[in-house]
């Protein structure tokens, strides 16, 4: 892929003091609970340009993309907002812990060329289109991009690694903030000609993989396809080599709701004939929070034997591991995908489980209808859990991860893994740089 360093617009850290609280993380990932604390944060929060609040009165004329419009046009005529003088790419360090374990993930952001997708590009998941829709209307109101399209490369050299190393072990960061998820964002502007000239080298040649942010390149494209500027062809991306030590992917659990008919006890008929399933009951005697451990290490250890196993939980007392007894059921049911993808853990259960046995197929995972994704964080577990047992939901499927070679060997035989397949921890945040067409 063609990339090149661009004049960002930045945060004036001598108007809005700590350029890290105007930052956020991308829209999509946003509640209505977050999008309040961050317009607290900062009068400046890129929040009310990526995920502005709707008003009432809201029509064509005036509605949450017109107010970002203003918002950017303001900030940057009273100087919230200031371009660099100097063409750069920049160092993008995250510190952050998982599970009791510290890591560090380091990338760079820099502008890349837009290409089709087998051009040098290639997407992983299936897209949306509610968010295709909404981040066009922001792109036509703004001609700017906020957000990172989060791309990957694999470079065993580690050229680029080297020079963000050098970099933030000698300059001072120009952010650093530790966001609620108390991971640390630190950025370094990299604007020496030779060490901008080793890191386009390095990426020039590479093919690159889209880890997260496929409905923003899929709207940059349409929006390239729209208008006459030739800066549309340019998007800010934020690039990640895979030989990172840093790089993490945690799982996305389907909680599934409003099935009509819906029979637990039809629904395990229906699994023990393609799947062992594993029963760990508890009651007012027996320790709930153990059953669902010994539940999480039974799918752990499907996950390192190199089998398909998932967690299940209905609130009838009990947790279950279930495990695919044998892949030729998939072989027969999926033959047009590829071995890859017929193996891919979330595969076996969009296709054996959620279409055969509950209907939901893929009219519904597109369009968000009976699933929702719950991303492998905090408390989100706990969350889903607490809406089986309100009656909110019926039942909680818990996936294990995707590993980062699968989800290259998945691109690299031209297919898309189905919607929220990985979650790349943590997130890139928007704001930390601007790109305004």
């Amino acid at each position: 892929m063609e990339i090149k360093a661009f004049k960002a617009y930045r945060y004036n850290p001598d108007v809005v003091g700590d350029a890290g609280r105007c930052i956020a993380p991308p829209y999509d990932i946003i509640s209505s609970e977050q999008q309040a604390r961050l317009y607290q944060q900062s009068p400046y929060n890129i929040v009310r340009i990526i995920r502005g609040r709707t008003e009432a009165g809201d029509d064509e004329t005036k509605n949450q993309y017109t107010r970002a419009a203003d918002y950017l046009s303001e900030w940057i005529k009273k100087g919230v907002l200031k371009r660099d003088g100097k063409e750069a790419i920049y160092a993008y360090v995250q510190d952050f812990e998982i599970a009791g374990k510290r890591h560090s993930r380091s990338g760079f952001i820099a502008l890349g060329k837009l290409v089709e997708y087998g051009s040098g590009v290639r997407p992983h998941e299936e897209t949306l289109d509610g968010p295709k829709t909404d981040r066009l209307k922001l792109m036509q109101a703004t001609a700017a991009q906020f957000g990172q399209i989060f791309m990957l490369y694999d470079d065993v050299r580690k050229a680029a690694d080297k020079v963000i190393e050098k970099t933030a072990a000698g300059k001072k960061p120009v952010i650093d903030f530790i966001d609620e998820d108390k991971v640390r964002h630190r950025m370094f502007i990299i604007d020496d000609v030779r060490d901008i000239s080793a890191i386009t080298q390095t990426v020039n040649d590479k093919e690159t993989l889209i880890a997260d942010g496929h409905h923003r390149y899929e709207t940059a494209l349409n929006y390239r396809r729209q208008t006459d500027n030739p800066a549309a062809q340019w998007q800010m991306m934020t690039f990640i080599n895979m030989q990172n030590k840093g790089l993490v992917i945690l799982p996305t659990h389907r909680l599934v709701g409003g099935v009509a008919d819906f029979d637990f006890k039809k629904l395990l008929a229906e699994l023990v004939k393609d799947f062992e399933c594993t029963k760990f009951a508890f009651s007012a005697r027996l320790n709930k929070a153990g059953a669902k451990e010994k539940m999480f290490e039974k799918v752990r250890s499907g996950f390192d034997a190199g089998r398909s196993c998932f967690g299940l939980y209905a609130a009838n007392g009990a947790f279950y591991a279930i495990e695919l007894k044998d892949y030729a059921v998939m072989d027969k049911i999926a033959p047009q995908l590829s071995i890859t993808s017929r193996r891919l853990d979330v595969t076996v259960l969009h296709k054996l489980i959620l279409e055969r046995v509950l209907g939901i197929g893929e009219r519904q995972l597109a369009g968000e209808i009976n699933i929702e994704y719950i991303k492998d964080i905090g408390s989100a577990v706990d969350e889903a859990i607490a809406a089986v047992e309100r009656g909110q939901k019926q039942v909680v499927f818990f996936m294990n991860l995707t590993r980062a070679e699968q989800v290259k060997q998945a691109a690299a035989a031209n297919e898309k893994m189905p919607q929220k397949s990985t979650f790349f921890f943590p997130k890139v945040f928007s704001g930390l740089t601007i790109n305004k067409l």
